[in-house]
């Protein structure tokens, strides 16, 4: 506080000399003038002045300028206490424009950042609509129908049936990515760190979705014969969530006859790469930046026919982070994607 209030003081004193130098030369012409005075009557005279004016305009400081100073302070702390009340209050004008245009600019970014978390709630609320009213919609009319007679042949009632459940299937796959991508975001999703083999788990993957690339004659394959298990430092089933995602994309937006490539690389000393390359349709570059929010879609009306949730890489995205770990994507339209993420190896 003290080195605070050492401006004021500097211009109290500076202040009160130069009043005490003026009122001294004043009474000193007077005397000349008028009555002859002695040299130390003058000097007398001049240091009382001096600390007469010095103690007057300290005082009018501290009572007129600091407490208006202290009254900006208050007011801007009404906003935010805890950047302000903090500090020590400084009568300096300076200072106090410095911190007050600090605290404004801090308050423009603070306030653009949620006008575009406003948007980006508004745009996340009509997505969640959008999603869950589809197949809402779509079980209704199939349930009307069956209702108002249909239930009475069985060829109609088992076909909408089917259709019914398949809409409620991906009811459950939405609310359950939301449940999970709502765990990923607040950190209440446990990470159990274990040693498994990468190379396993990618095969367990290609394993599963192989009739479902093969309806579209794509091939899952790695770029490489490995030799040697390849053992990383992470959370197994988390990580082959990831993969799955990744390589069910691939499959989803991959050509007819074409390829979905797994290569894993040492990265750096304790890191590897897994990168899921495919020779399919490719992403535009204004697509690219936003590829990873929560139910964007680069082409709406063909990725809701293929299904799924709109979260699978923004699940992708929390997995891997939540892992303290990088993911990256590059992409050419009409070429391929390839999409590529970092993990720790074993110890």
């Amino acid at each position: 506080m003290a080195r605070k209030l050492k401006r004021s003081y500097t211009f109290a004193i500076n202040t009160a000399l130069y009043i005490s130098i003026f009122s001294t030369l004043f009474v000193a012409v007077l005397s000349e003038i008028f009555f002859e005075v002695s040299f130390w009557f003058c000097f007398s005279f001049a240091v009382g002045i001096l600390i007469f004016s010095f103690l007057i305009v300290q005082y009018r400081i501290e009572t007129l300028i600091y407490n208006r100073i202290k009254k900006i302070y208050d007011d801007v702390s009404l906003i935010e206490a805890s950047t302000l009340r903090k500090q020590p209050i400084t009568t300096d004008l300076k200072t106090l424009t410095q911190e007050v245009g600090k605290f404004a600019r801090d308050k423009k970014i603070e306030i653009e950042t949620l006008k575009i978390r406003e948007e980006y709630r508004k745009e996340f609320l009509g997505n969640v609509s959008h999603e869950l009213k589809t197949p809402l919609f779509t079980i209704q009319g199939y349930l009307l129908t069956l209702i108002d007679g249909a239930v009475n042949n069985p060829r109609i009632r088992d076909k909408y049936l089917s259709r019914a459940e398949k809409g409620v299937e991906r009811l459950i796959y939405i609310v359950n990515d939301l449940d999970m991508i709502t765990k990923l975001e607040v950190d209440n999703l446990k990470i159990q760190l274990t040693e498994f083999d990468v190379l396993e788990l990618v095969q367990n993957v290609f394993d599963l979705f192989e009739m479902k690339a093969a309806k579209k004659s794509i091939t899952l394959t790695f770029d490489m014969k490995y030799t040697e298990p390849i053992m990383v430092y992470a959370d197994k089933e988390k990580i082959q969530q990831v993969v799955t995602n990744l390589v069910v994309n691939s499959i989803k937006y991959g050509k007819k006859d074409g390829t979905t490539e797994v290569s894993i690389e040492h990265f750096v000393k304790n890191k590897i790469m897994v990168r899921v390359t495919d020779n399919g349709e490719g992403i535009e570059r204004q697509h690219i930046s936003r590829l990873f929010e929560r139910f964007y879609r680069v082409d709406t009306s063909r990725s809701r026919a293929e299904g799924g949730s709109g979260l699978g890489l923004s699940i992708v995205k929390h997995i891997i982070e939540a892992h303290d770990e990088k993911i990256y994507v590059e992409s050419e339209f009409g070429v391929g994607s390839e999409f590529s993420f970092t993990l720790e190896k074993a110890k």
